[in-house]
């Protein structure tokens, strides 16, 4: 197999990105559990907020013509890689605690690894981030390991 993976994206491995800071509102909460056909009261009331709720919080905001082909905006803590179609490869995550409304959140996503592997079609890259999310008290909330892969 040949290397696809430079000594310049290598480099990245370990290196951690901005921190994300969100205020969670009651208001949030209860739109996100609408939009998302939520059932229970504590998340229709906006009491709590749901599982999922922070994998759109945490997102910017970004116009239109911003946007990737996949709808997203295009992530800047991604080394220079030769292959570039971003899949999804899975998530894991560890819930610590749920989230409530006035929490004042951190989150902060660092490079884990990149590992080149040959697919049934190719070479592929996988991307492997970690994301910690804290309380600015420092109290832990959600531990997510995130891979993507690039083919």
């Amino acid at each position: 197999m040949s290397e696809l993976i430079s000594a310049e994206a290598r480099s990245w491995i370990g290196r951690e990105g901005e921190p994300v800071h969100v205020e969670v509102n009651r208001s949030d909460i209860i739109k996100y559990s609408i939009s998302t056909e939520q059932q229970q009261e504590k998340f229709l009331n906006g009491d709590e907020a749901p599982a999922m709720f922070l994998f759109g919080a945490l997102r910017p905001i970004a116009p239109l013509a911003e946007l990737g082909s996949d709808g997203l905006p295009k992530d800047s803590f991604l080394p220079d890689l030769p292959l570039k179609r971003v899949m999804a490869g899975g998530t894991e995550m560890t819930f610590h605690r749920s989230i409530h409304p006035g929490d004042k959140l951190v989150a902060t996503r660092s490079l884990a690894d990149l590992i080149e592997k040959q697919g049934s079609t190719g070479p592929l890259i996988f991307v492997v981030y970690n994301l910690r999310v804290e309380t600015e008290a420092g109290e832990l909330v959600l531990e997510e390991k995130q891979t993507r892969i690039m083919r």
